[in-house]
């Protein structure tokens, strides 16, 4: 039986998210492409959580607002667990709450860089070779795609930009361009 507790992210949370993502991936995070789409931009409020046990954060997910061929997107990550907790259906947990939130949003799909027999049991599937082009080095294999609403991936192509620095993301909008 789970004894943490998932939650929205807090202001006051930064500082410990933050210890939290340096414990999982060290300083050399900032050179990975993923990176350069969260630069100026802030993550979606909305979906941001964190596990909590015992007052004491263990876990956290962040979405970040992005925008692929001209159709707005998510991208996950990062998400991190206190490293003597994982396995523990933590970082699944999160993942589903944060799936969930971006569904009843209105968002159509989520992209992230990862482990696909990990992301997979929340329903991530590798995308076609070449069907999305990130700003930077990324290994293809690692590509991973989740459609919100059916169809959703196949029609997602391109390339993938940052959103806006001063634009508010609405899951609703229409298509960029």
């Amino acid at each position: 039986m789970a004894t943490w507790q998932i939650r929205s992210e807090r202001p006051e949370d930064a500082g410990s998210v933050e210890k939290l993502i340096t414990l999982g991936f060290g300083a050399g995070r900032f050179a990975k492409t993923a990176y350069r789409l969260r630069e100026g931009v802030k993550p979606d409020a909305r979906l941001c959580f964190v596990a909590e046990e015992n007052k004491q954060l263990v876990g956290a997910v962040r979405f970040w607002p992005i925008i692929v061929g001209g159709q707005r997107s998510l991208l996950l990550g990062p998400l991190a667990v206190q490293p003597e907790l994982r396995g523990n259906g933590i970082g699944i947990a999160l993942m589903q709450k944060g799936i969930e939130e971006a569904r009843r949003l209105g968002f159509h799909s989520i992209i992230l860089v990862g482990d696909e027999s990990y992301y997979s049991r929340v329903g991530f599937t590798r995308l076609r070779p070449d069907q999305v082009n990130f700003p930077g080095p990324v290994n293809p294999e690692r590509i991973l795609g989740l459609a919100l609403l059916p169809g959703a991936l196949e029609k997602l192509a391109g390339a993938v930009a940052r959103a806006q620095i001063d634009e508010p993301v609405s899951a609703n909008a229409a298509p960029l361009g």
